[in-house]
Parts: C-alpha cells; sequence; structure tokens
C-alpha cells in the first residue's frame, strides 16, 4: 500500500490524505498540539509553537477539527530553542524541548485557565506555576518497555512514538531522566537483549533512583526525603518523580490544608503518606485512607519512622472511604489525589455526604480535575485557589492544586 493511501475508514472532508496546508499557529492545546485555523476550521500541529507559520500534511479529518504532522517551519517563533535530545518530535515523551521554558509556564497556566472557564464555568483566577528547579534530569523514575521478541531478538527498548498507539523509539539515553538513570541505561538494555529468550512476550522496566542507586526490582524497598521526611516505598509503587520541587509542592498543600485553622485532616488517597505525613504538624490528628493495605503499612511505618504519633493509617473499600471518620466535618480539610482519570462518581458522592470545610484537590491531569469541579460546584462548593506546579518541565503534564471551600 502507498504511504498516500488513506487508511480505512478515513473522512476526506476537509482535506484529502496527506493533503499539505500553510497555517499560523495561534495557541495550544492542552495536549501540548499546536492549534491553527483554516476558514475557521481548527488544525492540530504537534511540535509547531504559538506565533509560527508552518507546512503540516494531513493525516485525519474528525467531526469538527483536522490533525495534522509538522512538515516545515516557515516562519519559526523568537520562542523556539533546540531541543536537548536527538529523539524529540520522534519519541512522545515530550512535547516542548522546543520552547523555551518560561513561556512553556505562561502556556501551562493559560490551558488551566481555559480548562476551568470553558469546562466548569469557573472564572478564578490561576496563579503562576511553581517552576522546578531542575528542567532537565529531573525525573527519578522512567519505565521504559519493549513488544515480545522475534526470533529471540528484542527490537527497540524504549517509549512510545509521538501519535502512535503501539510503535516504540529505541531510547539509549532520556535527558530529563536523573543521570544515574542513564548511566545504567545502557548495561539495563544491554542485560534485556542478552536474554530475550525468557521473554515470550512484551515487558515494561522500571528504573527507579533511591539514594543514588537504581532499582529495577519492583518490589525492592525506595527511599525518597522530602523537606526532612523520609519516605519508605516499593519502587514500583506510586510516588512523585520529580524530588527537587517536592518541598515547595508539600509545602503549598500544607498551607492550603491548614490556612482556615481546622483541627483534623483526612489524606483520602493516601499511598505511602506523603500528604498525611508532611501535614500532620498543622493539625490535632490526622487519617490517611487507602484501599490498598500494602500501601496503608507503608504509611504507618512510614508515620513511625518519622516520629508521628497523631497519625492512623486506615484501609478502606472504594464504596466505604468515609465510614471510619469520625472527625466533625465542619473541623475538617481532606486532601485529595486521585489517579490520572481523577474521581469516580462513587467517591464523590461519599466526599460530598461527609461534606468537609475545605477540600485540597491535588491533580496531575487539570482536565480530569476540571470535570470533577464542576461536581464540587454542584455540590455547594467554590473554587478559591488555583495554583500549578511544573513537575513536568519539557512535558505537557503538569500537577495543578485547586482547593474548594464548602458554602452551602
Amino acid at each position: 500500500m502507498s504511504l498516500d493511501t488513506p487508511p480505512r475508514g478515513f473522512v476526506p472532508q476537509p482535506f484529502a490524505y496527506h493533503q499539505e496546508v500553510e497555517l499560523c499557529i495561534e495557541a495550544l492545546s492542552n495536549e501540548g498540539d499546536g492549534v491553527g485555523r483554516m476558514d475557521g476550521w481548527v488544525i492540530f500541529v504537534p511540535f509547531a509553537l504559538p506565533g509560527e507559520r508552518v507546512r503540516a500534511r494531513i493525516f485525519r479529518n474528525e467531526s469538527n477539527c483536522s490533525r495534522a504532522d509538522l512538515v516545515d517551519v516557515v516562519q519559526a517563533s523568537a520562542d523556539r530553542v533546540t531541543p536537548q535530545c536527538p529523539m524529540f518530535g520522534s519519541c512522545g515523551g515530550c512535547q516542548y524541548q522546543n520552547l523555551r521554558y518560561e513561556q512553556q509556564l505562561q502556556w501551562k497556566r493559560r490551558q488551566v485557565a481555559d480548562l476551568m472557564r470553558l469546562r466548569a464555568g469557573v472564572e478564578a483566577p490561576v496563579l503562576p506555576p511553581v517552576a522546578s528547579a531542575k528542567l532537565y534530569g529531573y525525573r527519578s523514575k522512567i519505565t521504559p518497555h519493549f513488544h515480545k521478541p522475534k526470533g529471540q531478538k528484542i527490537g527497540n527498548i524504549g517509549f512510545l512514538r509521538a501519535g502512535s498507539r503501539s510503535e516504540v523509539c529505541d531510547i539509549s539515553r532520556c535527558p530529563i531522566a536523573m543521570s544515574p538513570i542513564n548511566e545504567a541505561l545502557l548495561q539495563l538494555r544491554q542485560q534485556v537483549q542478552a536474554s530475550a529468550a525468557q521473554y515470550k512476550r512484551g515487558a515494561t522496566l522500571l528504573m527507579r533512583v533511591s539514594e543514588g542507586v537504581v532499582l529495577t526490582n519492583p518490589r525492592a524497598v525506595c527511599t525518597e526525603h522530602v523537606d526532612g521526611l523520609t519516605f519508605n516505598f516499593l519502587a514500583g509503587d506510586f510516588f512523585q518523580n520529580n524530588p527537587c520541587i517536592l518541598p515547595a509542592f508539600t509545602g503549598y498543600v500544607a498551607r492550603q490544608a491548614s490556612a482556615k485553622n481546622a483541627r483534623f485532616l483526612v489524606d483520602a488517597y493516601c499511598g505511602s503518606g506523603l500528604f498525611a505525613i508532611t501535614l500532620a504538624k498543622h493539625f490535632e490528628r490526622v487519617v490517611g485512607v487507602e484501599v490498598s493495605e500494602s500501601s496503608a503499612d507503608w504509611a504507618r511505618a512510614n508515620a513511625v519512622s518519622n516520629g508521628i504519633t497523631h497519625a492512623e493509617f486506615l484501609t478502606a473499600s472504594a464504596e466505604a472511604i468515609f465510614a471510619q471518620i469520625n472527625f466533625p466535618a465542619r473541623e475538617t480539610v481532606v486532601v485529595i489525589d486521585p489517579p490520572r482519570k481523577g474521581c469516580d462518581k462513587q467517591f464523590l458522592d461519599q466526599l460530598f455526604a461527609y461534606g468537609p470545610s475545605r477540600v485540597v484537590y491535588v491533580s496531575c491531569n487539570p482536565a480530569t480535575q476540571v470535570r470533577d469541579i464542576v461536581s464540587f460546584c454542584e455540590a455547594g462548593y467554590a473554587v478559591t485557589e488555583v495554583q500549578p506546579f511544573d513537575l513536568f518541565p519539557q512535558t505537557r503534564h503538569l500537577e495543578c492544586v485547586t482547593t474548594l471551600d464548602r458554602y452551602l
């Protein structure tokens, strides 16, 4: 099949398959793509920057937009910089290495504000994002992967190619990963290639830095230090992976949670206890709630090792997150830090029925956070402050902390 033969199901309007168009880029989407228009029709072009005139090749027409590959930058933005990674544009891990960092922050702020306004009808001001102290070499964890070996030979080991759901780019060095990871990556790749026969299917590898050492066993114990506190957890478990910004991140959550002098704190997605333990000194009593017994066990152990005696950690089923909480709601703040999919309706219904005076919502996905904020507003909460944190420089990702107060 010719490369210019449309794939099955291609919609030929308003553009032909692989038709090249020249357009001006006006903005960046929250997915990190350049946004341009032709006769009012939106075209998304990855790796194109606002203020640029580009030539792009259409590969898909959707019901209200088209998507295209960047062919050439006809007129470059003054904010365009040289990427540090030779795989930028091929590897799907980073979207913004070609954009000056100050502009990355400005666009991330605007993207959060647009989501708040357009999807939730919230006009609360979005504060400037808190910048990462390190723009490269900040990630303490990466998870390269590969497909099923062919003929006892493993193909590419790395990350998904930009725009692909299956093709893997071969990555021998990742500039946003910590130097110990890059020092160990070549050896790990060689070990995997040498043992190709043991893999009957594709696999995902783990590389996580713990006190300068790279761990590859998900069951190994990892140690992280945050603002004078020590956290132990399994290397394969979730823990924020930009250590240099964590003190500012947890410090802000602590200030927001304690600002109204509430006596009690509930950390409803406590994991190994990051927020419950870093915030404990501001409250009379703290309860962390987890659906995973093993994570709750690590939180308990971390509380003991850090001398926290007024925090307890409960394991609760998803259907009864707040069943064991006996704090008076008017004197309680709840911190939530759900996965990328956000909160499900069952959890939100329980939270609203409990009715804490303040909720500090930490999210790694502003789109699902904003979706949930609609439910908060309907339940009698109002957004009082929105603070993004750039835990992931050079990428479209960010953490966003939104504070909501109950007024009904």
